[in-house]
C-alpha cells in the first residue's frame, strides 16, 4: 500500500490505535495502521506458553467502570472471568504481619488506623478537586504541582507505616517512586481512575477480573475486523505534513500518503520519529519530561494452589522482598496455579542486572517469607517480562510527570499538530494508564478528525460511556464512620482541649478555695 493516499495513517496498533482505525473505518474512512513490532496489542501481551497456555505478560486486569472495553470485548465475544479474592489477603509492612479480607489493611494500632484513615480520605477529596480533562486548571494545580507525592505524604502522615503503604500504592499503580512523581500529577490520575479503593481494589476495583485467553485478543479482534490494512514490522521514522497531505516513512523507506495521522505511539518515544516541520516547542520539551514507568511482570507457577488450604487467596502487600504486590493467576478452571507478581520502581531498575534464574529465586524467596510457607521454593515453571527493555514501550503502564510538567506542558498531550492527531492511553481523560483509557483517547483522537471532515459536530468529540449492564459499578465510598474520623492531628488538637480544660478547672478551683 506504498505511495497509494489513505484518509488516516494510524501509527501504533496497540488498544488505541486499533480502536481509532476501528470508528474511522466504521464511519466510510480508508485507514491504514503501521505497527512497528511484530505483533499487534501494544502493551498488551499474551504469550502462547506450550505448557500454560496464554499467559498475560502485559496488561491483563479490568474492573467496574472500564465500560468502553465491555463494550468491545462483547462486540467481540469475548469473556471475562474473577480472580480469585475468596480466601485472605496478606499484609507485610514495617514488622505487620497479618491476614485480612477487604481494601483497609488490619492495623491494629488505632493511631495507624485513624493516620491511614484521614490520609486516604484527603487524598481522595483532593483528587476530586482536579478536571480530569484539563488537571492543570485546578485552583490549587501549580502548589500541587511543585511538590512531589513523598513530600505531601511526608507532611500530613504521622505513622512510618502509613507512609509505607502509600508508597506501595503509589508505585503499584504508577511503577514509580513517590520521590519522582508530582501530587498534580498523581491526583489526576486517582481521579481518572476513581479513587484509591477502585484503584488497588480487585473485587469491584481495577484488579477484578481477566479475559478467558488473554487480553490482547481485544487487539486482534480489531485487527482482524480491519483486516490487510494493519501492517507490522513497520516501524515509522518520519512524518512530514505538507499542506493537506501527509508523508509516512518507514524503516525500510517505504512511503505512505494520507490526509491525515493518528499518532498512538508512547508519547515518551515521539522523539524517535522525525517529524517535518517539527513538534512544536511546548510538546518536544514536553516528551522530554514524561518516563515511563519501570516494571518487571513475573508469573510464578506451582503444583498446586496451597496458598489457598493456608486460607490465602494469593494477594499480598509487602515492603520487603522483590515483589511489592502479587496476586493469584491460576487459570479460571483452576489449572496451572500460579502467582503473578510485579516488581516494580527502584526494584525493578535494582534486579535488571540479575539473571532470570536470579531472579525467579529471588522471587521464590519473597514469596517464601511473605506466605511463611517453604512450598514456595518449589515452583514448576517461571515466566517474566521486563517492560523496560521493550524497544517501542520503553516501560509499562504508563508515562508519569514529575513536579511542574503537567501545569506547563499537560495541555499539549491531546493537542493536535497541524493534521497530526496524538492517542494512547497517557492522553486518555478517564482511566489513564489501562486499556479504558487506550480506548477512550483513540476513538477521541478518531473523533477529532471526523469533526473537522463535517461528519460529527464538535461536541460529539468527547463521549461519555454508558455503564456496562453486565458489569455494573458498586459504590466504593467511605462509610459515615470513616468520613467523620478524627485524623491524628485533630485527635491530639481534642486530647490537649480536654487536658486544658480539665487543668483551668483545676486551677479556677484552687482559686475559689
Amino acid at each position: 500500500m506504498a505511495d497509494s493516499q489513505v484518509d488516516v495513517i494510524v501509527v501504533g496498533a496497540g488498544i488505541s490505535g486499533l480502536s481509532a482505525a476501528k470508528l474511522l473505518n466504521e464511519s466510510g474512512l480508508k485507514v491504514l495502521v503501521l505497527e512497528a513490532r511484530d505483533r499487534v496489542g501494544g502493551r498488551t501481551y499474551t504469550i502462547q506458553d506450550s505448557k500454560h497456555g496464554p499467559v498475560d505478560v502485559g496488561g491483563a486486569y479490568v474492573g467496574p467502570t472500564q465500560n468502553r472495553v465491555f463494550r468491545l470485548a462483547k462486540e467481540f465475544g469475548l469473556q471475562f472471568y474473577d480472580v480469585s479474592e475468596k480466601e485472605k489477603t496478606v499484609l507485610n509492612v514495617q514488622g505487620t504481619w497479618a491476614k485480612y479480607i477487604g481494601t483497609i489493611p488490619p492495623l491494629w494500632n488505632p493511631i495507624q488506623l485513624l493516620d491511614l484513615n484521614h490520609v486516604i480520605r484527603t487524598i481522595n477529596s483532593m483528587a476530586k478537586e482536579v478536571p480530569c480533562d484539563a488537571p492543570w486548571k485546578a485552583k490549587k494545580a501549580d502548589k500541587w504541582d511543585t511538590m512531589t507525592v513523598k513530600q505531601f505524604v511526608d507532611s500530613i502522615a504521622w505513622t512510618s507505616t502509613v507512609k509505607e503503604l502509600i508508597r506501595i500504592f503509589v508505585v503499584s499503580v504508577m511503577c514509580v517512586e513517590m520521590h519522582e512523581v508530582s501530587l498534580l500529577f498523581a491526583l489526576w490520575y486517582i481521579n481518572s481512575g476513581g479513587g484509591i479503593a477502585r484503584l488497588s481494589s480487585i473485587t469491584n476495583g481495577a484488579q477484578e477480573k481477566k479475559f478467558y485467553g488473554g487480553s490482547q485478543q481485544l487487539s486482534e479482534k480489531m485487527a482482524a475486523k480491519l483486516g490487510p490494512v494493519v501492517l507490522l514490522s513497520k516501524p515509522v521514522i518520519s512524518i512530514e505534513q505538507d499542506g493537506d497531505t501527509v508523508r509516512v516513512t518507514d524503516n525500510k523507506g517505504s512511503v505512505y500518503k494520507s490526509r491525515y495521522v493518528i499518532s498512538a505511539v508512547p508519547q515518551a518515544l515521539l522523539n524517535r520519529i522525525q517529524f517535518e516541520p517539527p513538534l512544536p516547542s511546548q510538546k518536544l520539551q514536553l516528551i522530554q519530561r514524561i518516563p515511563m514507568g519501570s516494571i518487571i511482570k513475573t508469573i510464578m507457577f506451582y503444583p498446586e494452589p496451597f496458598w489457598k488450604k493456608l486460607d490465602m487467596c494469593g494477594s499480598a502487600v509487602s515492603d520487603t522482598g522483590i515483589i511489592s504486590y502479587c496476586i493469584d493467576d491460576t487459570k479460571p478452571d483452576g489449572s496451572h496455579p500460579a502467582l503473578m507478581g510485579f516488581i516494580l520502581a527502584d526494584k525493578a531498575r535494582e534486579v535488571i542486572h540479575m539473571t532470570k534464574e536470579e531472579r525467579k529465586q529471588a522471587v521464590c524467596e519473597h514469596y517464601r517469607n511473605v506466605f511463611k510457607s517453604a512450598k514456595f521454593l518449589q515452583p514448576v515453571d517461571y515466566v517474566e517480562h521486563n517492560w523496560m527493555s521493550e524497544e517501542y514501550s520503553g516501560g509499562c503502564y504508563v508515562s508519569t510527570m514529575p513536579p511542574g510538567a503537567m501545569t506547563r506542558y499537560g495541555r499539549y498531550l491531546r493537542e493536535p499538530f497541524g493534521i497530526i492527531h496524538f492517542a494512547g492511553t497517557e492522553s486518555a481523560t478517564y482511566r489513564a494508564g489501562y486499556m479504558e483509557g487506550a480506548i477512550e483517547s483513540g476513538e477521541r483522537a478518531a473523533r477529532e478528525i471526523l469533526y473537522e471532515i463535517g461528519k460529527i459536530s464538535q461536541h460529539q468529540v468527547y463521549q461519555d460511556e454508558p455503564e456496562s449492564t453486565d458489569h455494573p459499578a458498586s459504590s466504593l465510598e467511605n462509610s459515615k464512620i470513616d468520613q467523620f474520623l478524627p485524623s491524628v492531628t485533630r485527635l491530639i488538637q481534642i486530647a490537649m482541649a480536654i487536658v486544658l480544660g480539665m487543668l483551668g478547672n483545676q486551677i479556677y478551683s484552687w482559686f475559689r478555695g
